[in-house]
Formats: structure tokens, sequence, C-alpha cells
């Protein structure tokens, strides 16, 4: 009879294993769906600063690219938003704000926000990447009240400093490229060189006070502690772990003499929503001055 009860026992164990089972199959599943889409399509503020004897007081940019327009991604909204709660003295766009051969109403997107932008006040300057290159966006984009710096600089001010922008659209760099042939830097000023693609080797040589740079999009997956899954620049998979000492110019600050580079990870998830431990940032610069 205690043999018949515990077989009986055991039976009814056997469908609530299942069920357990299954449960936490379903929670894993919903786990990663919520860490995929938190990685993916929330928006940070990533406030950096830095320090120059150039500046007399401080100055404020936001800086936006990679915005690789969709349907889906991060609205226009909410990177307003980030960006107005900031009040920043300017905006930056860095390129590929569109992927290419998308239709007219996603190249609208990022002229949209520069026109909310500059109706709020913001003064937008832009420079272009591999993709956002048609003539018409680039029109509309200056007509919706942003100054697209093609090989340009102009000088503001901005709360008593007099700021020298420099703007490039590369979507290669020659092997005898150099700056110092398109620009002159000014001593008076604080110098900003504007640029999609990052090249560290040529923007140390010029020397800017500041460049900025975008397109790694932060090289979409880092590993804690180990850095990007994949360098886009060098081609390689875990590069920390073949070369503890090599630089990786994939997200933040590098210095060089007389200067910083920065690199942004940038809005989208161009080409596929592949981020991880590395969300979609609107960055807000500060440079302030050194006592």
């Amino acid at each position: 009879m205690s043999e018949i009860k515990n077989n009986e026992a055991k039976q009814n164990e056997a469908p609530k294993k299942k069920e357990k089972k299954k449960s936490s199959g379903v929670l894993w599943i919903l786990i990663l769906l919520i860490v995929w889409w938190f990685n993916n399509f929330t928006l940070k503020t990533n406030s950096v600063s830095m320090k120059s004897s150039m500046v007399s007081s401080r100055l404020r940019f936001a800086v936006i690219s990679d915005q690789h327009a969709t349907k889906h991604g991060i609205k226009n909204k909410t990177i307003f938003e980030a960006i107005d709660k900031e009040k920043p003295d300017a905006v930056f766009f860095l390129g590929d704000m569109y992927t290419r051969e998308s239709d007219s109403e996603l190249m609208s997107k990022p002229v949209d926000l520069a026109r909310k932008l500059t109706e709020a006040g913001y003064p937008v300057y832009a420079v272009t990447g591999e993709h956002d290159t048609d003539r018409e966006y680039i029109d509309d984009l200056e007509a919706a009240g942003a100054n697209v710096l093609e090989y340009e600089s102009e000088y503001i001010d901005i709360k008593g400093n007099r700021v020298h922008l420099m703007g490039i659209d590369n979507v290669y760099y020659s092997p005898t490229f150099d700056l110092r042939n398109e620009f002159t830097q000014d001593a008076d000023c604080f110098d900003i060189l504007l640029a999609h693609i990052p090249n560290y080797e040529k923007f140390a040589s010029f020397g800017a006070d500041l460049t900025i740079c975008a397109d790694t999009h932060g090289d979409m997956v880092q590993i804690p502690f180990m850095g990007p899954l994949y360098d886009s620049e060098t081609k390689t998979w875990l590069p920390k772990l073949s070369d503890k000492e090599l630089e990786i110019y994939d997200k933040g600050f590098f210095d060089y003499d007389g200067g910083k580079m920065f690199i942004t990870s940038g809005l989208g998830v161009y080409p596929g929503p592949f981020r991880f431990n590395n969300r979609p940032e609107v960055v807000i610069l500060d440079v302030e001055p050194k006592r």
C-alpha cells in the first residue's frame, strides 16, 4: 500500500517540476528581454568634463551622433528633453543621423530635432558622417537653423570666451592627411574640432584644444573590465585580451599633447540592436577653467 502511495506522490511531483522549470524559463526570457531593451532603447545622459586654461568660465556642450533614425528608436522628444534639461551653450551633431538609403520620413527626423533645438534657442553645429551625405538633407538641416561645417570654421562667443569651431566631413583619411593644410588654430581662442570618424594620430598632430568624434557606437558591446567585444578600428575580437596595453579608441576621453579627443558612443543601434553595457547617450561636455 505504501509503495502505491509513493508512486502516486512521484507522479504528482513530476508535473510540478516541469511547471516550475517552465516558469523559471519564462522568467529568464523576460529578464533577458528587459536587459536587451534597457541597453538598446533607453537614453542616458553622459556628463563629462575637462579643464582648460583657454576658458575663463564654464562652457557646456551637448553632443549627439549616430542616430541612424528609425521608426522605433529613441524619440526626438526624449532626446530634446535630455538636452534642454542641461541648458547647453551649443549642440553638436556629429554625423550619421540617418542611415544611407533611408526614406524621406527618416531623413527628416534629425532635421526636425535640429529645428526643435534652434527654435528653443540652442545654436546647433553639425558635421556629416559616411551615411548622411545627401545634399537635400544638408540643405534641410541648414534651413532648420543648423550650421553645417564642411571644412569650414566659425568663431562664437560664449560667456566672454572666444571659441573657434572647425568641422570636417571626411569618410576616409589618406596617409598624407594633415589638417594644418586646412585650418589655422587661434592661440587666443579655445579651438574645437568636430569630426565624425576618429583618427587619433592625425588629430593629435593637429592639436586642437578639444576634438569631438563619433562613429564607433562605443563598439556596441562592452564587456565589464575587458572593454569592447570587437574593435571596429583594428577589426579585432576582444582586443584587450590580446594586448592589455593596446589603446582602444572606442569611447570617452583620450589625451594628446595640448588637448584631448572625446568619442561619443552615439544614439542608434545600427546595424542592429546589439548594445550591451553601452546605452545610447546624449553627452553633456563641460569645459571648466583651469585655475
